[in-house]
């Protein structure tokens, strides 16, 4: 008696995608070229569109307002020459030190690159004298601004707290926001 009612419930999920199924067959089916982004096939060899990359030297590009609160800011300028960063050769320390930045006209790196993350679930802020060691690779968060077309329409619109947020961070000021 159980097996028989374990095979009817088994059943129904089956009957369900199959009437789901010839539902659907009568409207006009997608081709795999309306499933795609770049609408042509899915088996097609994606070839990526052409991305142009800033050319201008550090100091004399744009800023980029950033995408959303706190978010990474964006990199500005050609990195040709500058990557790949190591942790031994980190050429965006040369200008983006706090000590060194304002100097130069650039953006410091933010506080927050420079505080023990391990220590904050004790409550506690501990800054470093020094950058953190984790955060020598810069190009993991922050990325040149690509000027190409999106593929996709975005309608998303940052809703800053503080516009002063718009193009600097004051995460280091909110992390432990809400914590008691």
């Amino acid at each position: 008696m159980i097996k028989k009612k374990l095979g009817m419930l088994m059943l129904v999920p089956i009957v369900g995608v199959s009437i789901f199924a010839c539902a659907t067959a009568s409207e006009k089916a997608l081709s795999s070229e309306d499933l795609s982004y770049r609408n042509v096939p899915l088996t097609a060899t994606a070839v990526p569109p052409a991305v142009e990359f800033p050319k201008e030297p550090p100091g004399k590009a744009k800023r980029f307002t950033r995408a959303y609160e706190n978010a990474p800011p964006l990199i500005p300028h050609s990195v040709e020459g500058l990557l790949p960063i190591t942790k031994d050769n980190n050429a965006c320390l040369g200008c983006h030190m706090p000590e060194v930045a304002k100097d130069v006209g650039a953006t410091p790196i933010s506080p927050t690159h420079f505080i023990d993350f391990f220590r904050l679930p004790e409550g506690k802020i501990v800054k470093l004298k020094d950058l953190d060691p984790a955060r020598f690779n810069c190009s993991q968060c922050h990325v040149p601004q690509a000027k190409t077309k999106p593929l996709v329409q975005n309608t998303f619109k940052p809703d800053y707290r503080d516009p002063s947020t718009k193009n600097r961070t004051k995460l280091y000021k909110n992390l432990l926001e809400g914590v008691k």
